[in-house]
Parts: C-alpha cells; sequence; structure tokens
C-alpha cells in the first residue's frame, strides 16, 4: 500500500498566482490550514479563503520591504523537522514550530526583470532568497513534506489529494527533484548576469549553463539514440526558439543542419537578400542578389542536385515569388525571419515542408560566444 502524506499545513508565496485558486480550494477543502505571506495571503482573501499570515506563525513582523517574511525558525523548523525523529519532536514542541506538509512557492522573476532593461537596483531586489530557501528546505525533507513550484503541477497535485486525500513518497520525490532544477537554474541565471553583465567578465572562474527542456524528439542522430532539445531561459533569434508555422516534427538532423543554414544566414543580416542551401550541414549554394527570389535561384545554380532536399535560409521576409520557386523542388526546412501571406499560401501545399520564423536575425553588435564540447569539458570563445 503506498503511502499518502495527508497535508495538514500548507505555506503558499508565490509570485505567478495562475492556477492557485483551485490548488488553495483542493488544500483548503481537505482541511489543511493556508499559511502565506503579503501579497499571495490576500490574493487568497480576496478568493474567500481563510489564511494565516505567516508573521502569526513567526511572531515577527515582515520587514525590510518584504526582505524578511520567512527567514525564520518557526518556519524551517516546521519545513525541516523530520517527523519520526524523536529529537526533532521534542525540539518542534518545546519552541511550538508547527509542522508545514507542503510549501507552494515560485520565485521572484529575475531573468524576466533583466530583459526588461530594469536598472541595477531593481535587479538586485529581484534575486530571491526567502523562496529558494523554502524549496531547498522542503524538497530535502521531501520524506515529510510535498514541495510544489511548477503551477503545471497544481493539476496533478490536486489530483492527488482528490483521489487519495494525500500525496505519494514516489510523487513528493518527483517535486523535490524538480525544484533542485529549480533552485540550481535560478542561481545560474543570477551568477551569468553578475559575470556578464555585472562586471564584465566573459570568462568566469566558474560558469554555469541552465538550460530548460522545449522538446522531446523521435530519435538522435541515428534512430537507436535518444534525444531531446533544451534551451537556455534568456532566448536569443534562431533555431531553438523559431516558430514552427507548418510541416511535420523537427528531427535532431533537421534541427543540426536548420542551425548551420541560420547560422550561414545571419552573416548576412545586413545588406542585399541572401539565400543559404544547406545539405547534411554543410552549405551547397549561398547567393546574394538585389531580390530574394534571385538569390534564391542563384543559390541553387550553385549545386541543383545536392540542393534536393536541403534545408534553406534567408536573411529578409519570404515572399510569395521566392516560395513558390523553393515549392518546386524536394526541400526540409524553410527558414526566415518572416514569411508574408502569399508565402505563406504558397508553401501550405507542401504538408511535410517545416517553416520556421525566427522573428529577427542575431545581432552582430551584441557579443556572443560559441561552445563545442570534447572529451571532459567544453571549449568557449568569442
Amino acid at each position: 500500500m503506498q503511502d499518502h502524506k495527508k497535508i495538514t499545513r500548507a505555506l503558499l508565496s508565490v509570485t505567478d498566482k495562475d492556477g492557485l485558486e483551485p490548488l488553495a480550494a483542493a488544500l483548503a477543502r481537505h482541511g489543511a490550514e493556508l499559511v502565506s505571506t503579503g501579497g499571495t495571503a490576500a490574493q487568497l482573501r480576496e478568493w474567500g479563503h481563510d489564511v494565516r499570515d505567516v508573521s502569526t506563525l513567526t511572531g515577527f513582523p515582515e520587514m525590510m520591504d518584504g526582505r524578511v517574511k520567512t527567514l525564520h525558525p518557526k518556519v524551517h523548523g516546521g519545513i525541516l523537522g523530520v517527523r519520526d525523529n524523536a529529537d526533532h519532536a521534542a525540539a518542534m514542541a518545546e519552541h511550538g514550530i508547527d509542522p508545514i506538509d507542503m510549501v507552494v512557492v515560485n520565485l521572484y522573476a529575475f531573468e524576466k526583470t533583466v530583459m526588461s532593461g530594469a536598472d541595477r537596483d531593481t535587479i538586485i531586489e529581484n534575486i530571491d532568497i526567502g523562496g529558494p530557501s523554502m524549496v531547498r528546505s522542503a524538497a530535502k525533507n521531501h520524506h515529510d513534506v510535498a514541495i510544489v513550484t511548477d503551477p503545471l503541477d497544481y493539476d496533478a497535485v490536486i489530483g492527488e489529494l482528490d483521489g487519495h486525500g494525500g500525496l505519494t513518497q514516489e510523487f513528493r520525490r518527483m517535486l523535490a527533484a524538480k525544484a533542485f532544477a529549480l533552485t540550481a537554474a535560478y542561481d545560474a541565471a543570477i551568477s551569468s548576469w553578475f559575470a556578464f553583465a555585472d562586471q564584465g567578465e566573459a570568462y568566469p572562474d566558474r560558469r554555469a549553463l541552465a538550460m530548460q527542456k522545449a522538446d522531446e524528439l523521435r530519435y538522435g542522430e541515428n534512430p537507436h539514440q535518444k534525444a531531446a532539445l533544451y534551451i537556455p531561459q534568456a532566448v536569443a533569434p534562431g533555431i531553438a526558439a523559431a516558430k514552427q508555422v507548418q510541416g511535420k516534427a523537427l528531427s535532431y538532423n533537421n534541427l543540426n543542419d536548420a542551425d548551420a543554414a541560420f547560422d550561414l544566414a545571419s552573416e548576412f543580416r545586413e545588406g542585399d537578400p541572401a539565400v543559404v542551401i544547406v545539405k547534411h550541414a554543410n552549405p551547397c549554394g549561398v547567393a546574394q542578389a538585389s531580390s530574394l527570389r534571385q538569390a534564391w535561384q542563384d543559390a541553387l545554380e550553385c549545386d541543383s542536385v545536392s540542393a534536393f532536399g536541403g534545408i534553406v535560409a534567408m536573411n529578409r521576409t519570404l515572399d510569395g515569388e521566392t516560395a513558390e520557386a523553393i515549392a518546386e523542388i524536394f526541400t526540409e526546412v524553410v527558414i526566415a525571419p518572416d514569411a508574408d501571406d502569399a508565402a505563406l499560401a504558397a508553401l501550405s501545399k507542401k504538408k511535410n515542408l517545416r517553416l520556421l520564423l525566427t522573428g529577427d536575425l542575431p545581432d552582430p553588435a551584441r557579443p556572443g560566444q560559441t561552445m563545442k564540447p570534447i572529451a571532459g569539458g567544453i571549449l568557449i570563445q568569442d
């Protein structure tokens, strides 16, 4: 029989309140006391829920513009206390520490703040301290505590509560793994900002790279290999972040070839229209002309045989005339910053052709780096 941990007390403190109300309702329905902070508590009350302010739990007010709210032994003791450890139980009883069985937290939007162009003081204020501390405490003690950091998990938590009255150990372990991945990525983003943006250090002594899975691919370079696409949180124009307008799912090899084509087309950000044709990650046609249609024709004539089944990238919005010409031969993928209605109509007749719109090309004025894995390490260069 599986252990379904009943939730008697839940601490909720979130930046993103989407989807929180049904979760709070489910917790209340199953008899959990709701403890909360600041804006989250106000929102829960607005929804009609009974909420205990965290300051009444700690006996200490929120202070310093919200910098100190949950950094208190009565919060972390309630989270970290091992329930079947007699010494822990005695300490909790002696100091009046109430056990907390679930922590629902998402963190200050640090990366979003950075990308908004905010000033340094605002960015610093959006470094969450209390949130990651609670996340790590709850994840460490997942044997007794459920840590919920992703709103996409709310429905599953509600299902566990409604179906079984509590959460299984296996489910809590899964939530803990996600929580530690979140705090690792969050700290990586902060350390990267300090190194690159704040200190101007392109090659710091320690470097963290956090990425999120964007797609589960059918297979890798060969059918027996598993593969997935991962993207960084701060997304630049490129294949990984492109919008796929039509066509079959992209394979590992499609993405690799498309990236090679996009990278070469990006070299022609300025100047006349340019078209690149790539096959097996190698260019088989590159041309620049006064019109996109002519650039396509010139690129095709470089090697019309190898262009069959190739990848086409360009540095301009795809127009109808050029799209119709491309559609005359078998093409796996077409990549462009954008496409007009005539181009969309022309390519829509080729159901298997993938059309990727990147929205832009990389800005050469912005410094960038390339990474290449080698045995035992990674090479990085400007």
